[in-house]
């Protein structure tokens, strides 16, 4: 196991967005209890338009699965655990369990290490503690209609541009906030640089079910700025 001396860890995919400080989802970790090693997110709020409770064909975690596109994650614990599994009835810890598992489900597997890790935690669900939706916030979540109830009340706080939408045109509003961050010039006001023409594109997406609430996108993200131009002016 690689990374031996390192206690804790958070793994994200390269199309992650933090609309909200880092610092904020390293918290979980003192929310675990003591059964619990990683956190991360249901891949699905509506089991109707969910992957896993329709198409897999391997176990998987709870109603609609886990997504580890963001994934924090207790080392020392991992490290220590010995895994229930369906190859043995031995407990095996995590190096000697990976490979045998994907060796038997290689041929049932599509979402590669995220099928893995499903398959791991369906057989160990006491070892999993669940972020809310907005900690990894998907099209899924919006592209049939709103889902998930606590960025529609929080704001979006972890943006996943998943499918490549920051690049296409299928998903404008997660588009938009991807421009937007890349096209801010560091060091200007990022309320009159950033979220201001954020959120006249968003307005122009209003065509599209995520558009429609596209207010999710920016209301974390004004908190965040405001909270930081806060501590710039206490200096």
């Amino acid at each position: 196991l690689i990374l031996k001396e390192v206690d804790s860890l958070l793994y994200v995919d390269t199309d992650i967005l933090f609309l909200r400080p880092v610092d904020d989802i390293w918290a979980f970790l003192e929310d675990f209890n003591h059964t619990q090693i990683a956190g991360m997110a249901p891949e699905h709020e509506e089991p109707r338009i969910g992957w896993y409770n329709r198409f897999a064909r391997h176990p998987y975690y709870g109603k609609t699965g886990i997504n580890s596109g963001v994934m924090l994650m207790n080392m020392s614990r991992i490290r220590k655990k010995y895994f229930k599994n369906d190859m043995t009835n031995a407990r095996l810890k995590w190096e000697d369990l990976l490979l045998p598992l994907f060796k038997k489900y290689k041929l049932n597997i599509t979402w590669g290490d995220q099928d893995l890790l499903n398959i791991i935690f369906h057989q160990n669900p006491e070892s999993l503690f669940i972020f809310p939706c907005q900690w990894n916030y998907r099209p899924d979540h919006c592209m049939y209609g709103s889902n998930c109830k606590a960025a529609e009340d929080e704001g979006i706080f972890v943006l996943h541009g998943n499918r490549g939408v920051y690049h296409d045109g299928k998903q404008p509003a997660f588009r938009a906030v991807y421009e937007a961050i890349k096209s801010y010039p560091f060091g200007n006001d990022p309320i009159r640089s950033l979220l201001h023409p954020l959120e006249k594109e968003l307005q122009k997406t209003t065509n599209t079910y995520c558009g429609r609430i596209y207010q999710v996108f920016t209301r974390q993200l004004l908190k965040s700025l405001r909270t930081l131009q806060d501590k710039i002016s206490r200096t």
